[in-house]
């Protein structure tokens, strides 16, 4: 297994690209100081046709508290305006939760005494087929971050199985280089979904204590990679409760806005998912990210980048999910699992975190259409 010492170097294997968006990103994050913004400042935000970085820090401070029925009623605006009434609803799919880091937080930690397993292809065509029954036609594909056993070629089947059913695929693995990702790419995939956990290299190092996922910078350009690999959207998100939050989801948002300027036809979109309890940490809990922080973030974004998507996951609970659909989230995750398989039969290794919302694709599809909005399980074909 190949692990990391230094958090900012890389590995032999590890591609290295030209890329000035981490040192950007990093520069900004390290002189926000969110405490200096004041009502005022937020006003002359929301005053802007056009949020840009600075009106986004401003919405991201505390001083913004106040303004949420505003930014709630401008943001609903901006997502009738570029995604109209329509909700997309996808579903997770774990096919291993082998891996090879020690994240102190995570329950998939290579530390962590849980029950480990891995779908065989066989397996992983049936829980695709009774996925599919659902209607849904959008899947997301998993692993555990473990290259020897989830490997490309293993993950690149797996791609090309799900295709036959979906038509849309999405893969959340391991970081990869630019001619893996268009291998996968060419087998069905695509988007890609990288989270960086924290922007703070700092809290990174003592998160990620071993392991390939070690390496901060590596991460950081896994979306850029995938782009270069021609996949055609890719996903951001920060584990809101892991660092200090606000700078955490600032760093986000610029980092994505950075990457849509470089990548004009790559399609963006944000995940916000707060750090929830898990195996042997259950008194891990979000912390200071209540329902109202989180709130805050998913409606900065949306007014910082009024036509990226914004996924909405089961971590939170039903009544807030079917609050921010139409609000500000695009798409909603339905009928999910988080352990590995289990929509077919008997699960074969343990759950990642626990989930809020354990509703069905029908149940979610009536709670879209209770809204006034339209549930949407295809956005995109093939030809």
């Amino acid at each position: 297994m190949e692990t990391v010492t230094n958090h900012m170097e890389y590995l032999p294997t590890m591609e290295q690209i030209d890329s000035t968006i981490m040192s950007q990103v990093l520069s900004e994050v390290e002189n926000y100081d969110y405490n200096a913004y004041t009502k005022a400042d937020v006003k002359r935000a929301l005053q802007k046709e056009t949020i840009d970085v600075e009106a986004f820090k401003a919405l991201l401070s505390p001083a913004a508290t106040p303004f949420l029925e505003e930014m709630a009623q401008r943001a609903t605006l901006e997502t009738r305006k570029h995604f109209g009434n329509s909700v997309s609803l996808f579903t997770p799919l774990y096919i291993a939760n082998y891996c090879e880091n020690n994240c102190v937080y995570c329950g998939f930690n290579c530390k962590n005494k849980i029950n480990r397993g891995k779908l065989s292809l066989e397996e992983i065509e049936q829980e695709l087929k009774n996925i599919a029954s659902t209607g849904l036609q959008d899947i997301l594909l998993l692993t555990g971050e473990s290259r020897h056993m989830s490997d490309v070629s293993y993950i690149g089947e797996a791609v090309k199985l799900a295709s036959k059913y979906f038509s849309l695929v999405g893969i959340e693995i391991y970081p990869l280089n630019s001619d893996e990702y268009a291998y996968l790419h060419e087998c069905g995939a695509d988007y890609v979904c990288v989270y960086q956990e924290t922007y703070d290299t700092d809290k990174y190092e003592t998160m990620h204590l071993s392991g390939p996922k070690r390496c901060y910078p590596y991460r950081f350009h896994a979306q850029e990679r995938a782009l270069m690999g021609n996949m055609r959207g890719v996903a951001f998100g920060a584990l809101l409760g892991l660092g200090d939050f606000r700078k955490d989801a600032f760093a986000t948002g610029l980092h994505a806005m950075l990457v849509q300027k470089k990548y004009p036809h790559a399609e963006i979109s944000f995940s916000p998912p707060r750090l929830r309890p898990f195996i042997n940490h259950a008194e891990e809990n979000p912390k200071d990210v209540h329902e109202t922080q989180l709130l805050q973030v998913m409606l900065s974004y949306r007014l910082f980048m009024p036509y990226a998507g914004i996924t909405i996951s089961t971590r939170e609970r039903a009544g807030f999910r079917d609050n921010v659909i139409g609000m500000c989230a695009t798409k909603i995750s339905a009928g999910v699992k988080v352990s590995v398989g289990g929509h077919n039969s008997e699960a074969k290794g343990d759950e990642q975190f626990e989930i809020s919302d354990p509703r069905t694709v029908s149940e979610v599809h009536q709670s879209i259409l209770d809204h006034g909005l339209q549930p949407v399980y295809v956005d995109y074909i093939r030809v």
